[in-house]
């Protein structure tokens, strides 16, 4: 007998930015059991953009969007404080969540978030795709599989660049009431999971500062530095600086009793204390094929994308029309995959909003500790 067809999950987009072309599109377009419905966003040609890559209906409003009888996933790939009123929003309406990282501006938020998805028994899922390149796959391995012996300690350094240019362009940026932060909540969130992915235990205490060094324009910082120490006694120190003169390789290094993983970039060197080294490095290609990506998005919409990207203060659009290898990978179509796939087995996702307010945890109690000058201790 033939197989039986498998569940098709239609699909809402709330948030039609860089994050949507650059990452979630494709691979929806991609997938089979996937069907997008219809799009929202607040600005006429973004909305128009995406509604026509997907042949859907577009909205400015996403409560008319929720409105639909013919949505069963959302994506919330909106402002940082957005995500939690969306997410709960869609929640109550009965939808499976799929949202974009960071999780929330506030753990609380995080906590009703949460909440939701359970009152409701729909799936939350929020994207950490880093967990999904080659190379965080072959440290947490190493890590889990005890070859490389006890985790003894962990450093964590992220030296980035971000031009004031990316803040002038956007209303939401660069505010502690939008955007919950800058450095931290925004590009050192993706490092800080992924070392917190490798030490696996629970929070003990969390130390921290931040500072503005040199973006006046902004209320929030460019700078931050740590202790994170685990229950497992793990000790984790850590660097962030958005103020280097390009965005250098991030590093993530765990030493064990065994050797030392070191994460740099996009590629991981494990060095065993017996001599044995073995590296693997990212390959962009497994998960997405440069010429398939631009024959899907089209000129004419890859063009009103770069214009609108370019309008929002963002300088990396070139990205929709080449494969990167940069820091964040192009995993998310890992991640969506395991979504759709795990919402199809009626299983959990791999990384549910059980799994992800650990990292929201971290990044809070960063800020407390920074905004009230003393150990924040769980």
């Amino acid at each position: 007998m033939p197989a039986q067809p498998s569940k098709t999950f239609r699909v809402g987009i709330i948030g039609c930015g860089t994050i949507f072309f650059s990452s979630h599109a494709y691979p929806l377009h991609k997938l089979e059991n996937v069907e997008v419905r219809a799009v929202c966003d607040n600005k006429p040609q973004a909305v128009q953009a995406a509604a026509s890559l997907f042949n859907c209906d577009g909205y400015d409003d996403y409560r008319q969007l929720l409105k639909r009888t013919d949505i069963d996933v959302v994506h919330v790939l909106t402002p940082h404080y957005l995500h939690a009123p969306m997410v709960i929003d869609a929640a109550n309406t009965g939808r499976h969540v799929l949202v974009e990282k960071p999780m929330s501006i506030t753990i609380q938020d995080a906590h009703a978030m949460l909440e939701a998805a359970k009152q409701n028994r729909v799936t939350l899922g929020v994207i950490s795709q880093n967990r999904y390149n080659p190379a965080s796959i072959a440290i947490k391995e190493a890590l889990s599989n005890g070859s490389l012996g006890k985790i003894l300690g962990q450093r964590i350094t992220i030296p980035g660049t971000k031009p004031m240019e990316y803040y002038r362009n956007s209303d939401w940026r660069g505010t502690w009431d939008k955007e919950g932060g800058s450095l931290v909540i925004d590009q050192a969130v993706h490092i800080l999971d992924l070392a917190r992915w490798f030490v696996d235990d629970d929070l003990a205490s969390v130390q921290a500062t931040i500072a503005n060094r040199d973006h006046p324009e902004i209320e929030t910082e460019d700078t931050s530095e740590g202790l994170i120490i685990y229950r497992n006694g793990v000790r984790s120190v850590f660097l962030a600086t958005n103020n280097f003169t390009y965005n250098a390789p991030s590093v993530v290094e765990t030493q064990c009793e065994k050797g030392i993983a070191l994460l740099e970039f996009d590629r991981a060197v494990i060095t065993y204390s017996s001599g044995q080294e073995v590296i693997t490095v990212n390959d962009p290609t497994t998960t997405l094929d440069e010429a398939d990506f631009k024959a899907f998005i089209g000129r004419d919409i890859g063009q009103v994308a770069f214009e609108t990207l370019k309008v929002w203060g963002v300088v990396f659009a070139p990205i929709l029309w080449k494969v990167t290898k940069g820091t964040w990978g192009v995993t998310h179509f890992k991640q969506i995959s395991n979504f759709y796939s795990s919402l199809e087995k009626g299983i959990q996702p791999e990384i549910n909003g059980e799994a992800a307010i650990k990292t929201q945890e971290l990044v809070s109690a960063i800020y407390q500790s920074a905004r009230e000058g003393r150990t924040i201790t769980f």
